[in-house]
């Protein structure tokens, strides 16, 4: 594939050709005072800017993590909803995002991404509540389970 770069001349006279290279992944103009601008389709765009966002959160939440610092709300900023985990729980969060942003970049989506934000979030939720949280985190002994049976 050849890397095309069209003039900001060709908007009026090649439109249609411009049009077609930025469908099919990306455009480049060259503005008269020879600056590049590129055009390419919103969906691209939309997934590159949430792919920087979320890298932008990993690599802030990763490096107070590696420096032994348990973040505070000031220090999670918009992630001050990961508050409720303790250091274990954020690096494992750190990493299931790392995963799901090779994941999204991999496949040019956002659905991995947007499904491990989405269950770290309800987990966050279900933590809060201090009777969940008991259930969830407390320590269980088999002798408090018994059989049951089929109601009949």
């Amino acid at each position: 594939m050849v890397d095309m770069i069209f003039q900001s001349s060709d908007l009026a006279n090649k439109r249609t050709e411009v049009l077609d290279a930025a469908r099919e992944g990306l455009a480049r103009v060259r503005d008269k005072d020879g600056t590049s601008l590129v055009m390419l389709p919103e969906r691209r765009l939309r997934l590159l800017e949430e792919i920087a966002r979320w890298s932008r959160a990993h690599m802030r939440l990763d490096e107070l993590l590696r420096r032994n610092v348990i973040p505070n709300v000031g220090d999670l900023g918009d992630l001050a909803w990961l508050r409720v985990f303790d250091a274990d729980d954020l690096r494992e969060f750190v990493e299931d995002l790392h995963n799901a942003l090779i994941a999204a970049h991999s496949d040019e989506d956002t659905s991995a991404l947007d499904e491990c934000v989405k269950a770290w979030r309800i987990t966050a939720r279900q933590i809060e509540d201090p009777l969940r949280r008991s259930i969830l985190m407390g320590k269980h002994n088999v002798d408090d389970y018994v059989e049951v049976r089929e109601p009949q």
